[in-house]
């Protein structure tokens, strides 16, 4: 028994005005018609080749969802003749409209959306609702099903960013985390893993070096900075950062008090999940201490928040980042550094300040809480804390003797 499923088009009554599309499922002599609410018109039909044309816009838009719709009835085909058992142009029909299919990619999005922030990953959930407009504003504001999430798609809306000046890092940066959501959605059983991504780019290029060398980071820490409160606290955080082997400016924020125990500080880095483990040293102890009449009331290390609640402390968290930048921005111009600090910067520099004394790659991976290193999962898979921190107190004598 052969099975085919057809696009068709129905012009409108009325000359000039769009006409509707369905699906022609034949199957064992059976013909049934699916009506769709795609309309379309005159114009954008090729009736050879039985399909809309490749014109830019909304008819492109429309094109990827008949190609998903087709793609979910041979699926079905499929799965109905690997089943073994008799069945009819009916069935097809029936389950090509189940409610399931109904689940659209961008409502998924916004359902993940929601599911993060009530978890309080917030960072995850901006990540996401910025792919969300970005993805949005290729398909127009229409929404797919899943059975349209293909390749081709996929590929279309790589080339979209491209031929808008979008760098490769932000192209890459979407398709993660549209992967990320397409990846959760065949966990859900909700579509079929086709691996769509296999044709674009998802990796992260090297970007300019953010590094400084030990003595700007020596004359950084001496400056006079008491007719400037502001920037003594972006000071004290970029060499509290280093000091601690390039803790991120989020792990900064975040870090409460009760992290601080048996002279160690003890959190989990946000971007990863790692637990890490620091050793206390005396640089570190003197940034603290000079911050602690102004987080009295508050269960947070440094100055920078005050709410504890998870959506209020976020804001917070990113507010205190632009202001963070921006002091470090005018620290740069203090030092007479042609090239501008970041919050980058500590954690850059004290990994090049680490291999330049010749620490194993292994030892400063681990030291910086990072979760992709191959050659680190390789050689090493655990490493004791006491090896990072003996490693830490080499960079930090180094940095008391200039």
């Amino acid at each position: 028994m052969t099975t085919s499923v057809k696009v068709k088009f129905r012009t409108s009554r009325v000359p000039g005005k769009a006409g509707s599309i369905y699906y022609q499922v034949t199957h064992d002599r059976q013909v049934r018609r699916v009506a769709t609410r795609i309309r379309i018109f005159p114009e954008w039909w090729d009736a050879d080749a039985g399909h809309v044309r490749p014109l830019p816009g909304e008819a492109s838009v429309l094109r990827l969802r008949i190609d998903g719709d087709v793609a979910l009835l041979q699926r079905i085909v499929r799965d109905l003749m690997l089943g073994g058992h008799p069945y009819t142009a009916d069935e097809i029909v029936a389950r090509f409209r189940m409610p399931r299919r109904d689940i659209a990619v961008l409502a998924f999005l916004r359902s993940q959306i929601t599911r993060m922030t009530s978890e309080g990953r917030l960072g995850t959930a901006r990540n996401y609702a910025r792919t969300l407009n970005s993805f949005s504003d290729f398909l127009g504001g229409a929404d797919l099903p899943f059975a349209a999430f293909t390749e081709p798609l996929v590929e279309e809306y790589s080339a979209y960013l491209m031929q808008r000046g979008v760098v490769r890092n932000t192209v890459s940066f979407y398709m993660r985390n549209l992967r990320a959501v397409y990846n959760k959605a065949v966990r859900q059983h909700l579509t079929e893993q086709c691996f769509p991504f296999s044709g674009v780019y998802t990796g992260i290029d090297h970007t300019r070096k953010r590094a400084v060398d030990e003595r700007l980071i020596g004359r950084l820490r001496n400056l006079d900075l008491s007719a400037s409160a502001a920037l003594a606290l972006a000071r004290d955080l970029f060499i509290f950062s280093y000091c601690t082997r390039g803790m991120a400016f989020v792990d900064m924020a975040f870090l409460r008090k009760r992290d601080l125990s048996g002279g160690e500080i003890h959190y989990v880095r946000r971007k990863t999940g790692q637990l890490m483990t620091v050793r206390l040293e005396t640089c570190m102890r003197e940034i603290i201490r000079r911050y602690e009449w102004r987080t009295r009331s508050t269960p947070y290390v440094f100055p920078l928040l005050t709410a504890e609640e998870p959506g209020r402390a976020y804001a917070q968290y990113q507010v205190a980042l632009n202001y963070y930048n921006r002091q470090l921005k005018r620290l740069s111009q203090r030092l007479g550094f042609e090239g501008s600090l970041s919050s980058y910067t500590s954690r850059h520099s004290w990994a090049t300040a680490a291999r330049n004394h010749r620490i194993p790659i292994t030892v400063i991976s681990a030291g910086m809480g990072h979760t992709s290193e191959h050659t680190t999962r390789i050689y090493l898979s655990s490493l004791e804390s006491s090896v990072i921190d003996c490693a830490n107190r080499k960079i930090l004598s180094a940095l008391n003797r200039i």
